[in-house]
């Protein structure tokens, strides 16, 4: 019998659809196959669902470690008409978390030695607030200062996979990480975009 017609296989399908529906995060494939039926297996299942997916105004992609429904990217010039305006970052919150994802884990005196001027209170905690940036541990150093680094909501926000899919640096050249087009949150609230920069 082949999966497409075998009841635990649509059942699992149904599951894994209605988990990633209704998670504010990505879901990991581990995490689905906890939830299937014993013989089916997550990867099967997801690939399932991502071709019966595609094309249709929501479609299920690989991102920020796990899966989740995202709106089709060509639809964004329709919807973005109507949709709230996106909270704003500031521009220091945003080259800081920069920054961070390309050095990390990093304390906050180099991220301040990079950017070559001092990081504000407020701007760290815009990017822990956005659940972008977490602690990531101290280092063994002086004062053991705190290591930062980015968030499983950081790749879901930019939409990559994993850091692998970070442009390099030597191509950005002008454009940072503020420049780069945002992925839709997960739970619906609007984008965040870097001040001065405009949503699609």
């Amino acid at each position: 019998m082949s999966p497409d017609n075998d009841v635990d296989f649509q059942h699992g399908l149904r599951i894994a659809e209605a988990l990633i529906f209704a998670s504010e995060r990505p879901v990991p494939a581990a995490r689905i196959q906890l939830a299937l039926p014993p013989g089916i297996e997550a990867q099967t299942v997801l690939t399932a669902l991502a071709a019966r997916s595609a094309g249709r105004a929501v479609e299920l992609v690989e991102v920020g470690g796990g899966f989740a429904f995202r709106t089709a990217l060509d639809l964004a010039p329709a919807i973005t008409r109507i949709v709230e305006v996106p909270r704003r970052l500031p521009r220091a919150a945003m080259e800081a978390l920069s920054i961070i994802a390309y050095h990390q884990p990093v304390t906050r005196a180099e991220i301040e030695e990079i950017r070559g001027a001092a990081l504000a209170q407020t701007s760290l905690d815009a990017l822990l607030d956005a659940g972008l940036v977490a602690p990531r541990g101290r280092k063994e150093a002086p004062g053991r200062p705190t290591l930062w680094g980015t968030t499983a909501r950081f790749l879901d926000q930019f939409g990559l996979k994993s850091l692998n899919e970070m442009p390099r640096r030597e191509e950005l050249v002008s454009h940072d990480l503020a420049v780069m087009e945002l992925a839709p949150p997960p739970t619906g609230a609007p984008p965040l975009i870097a001040e001065g920069q405009h949503a699609a």
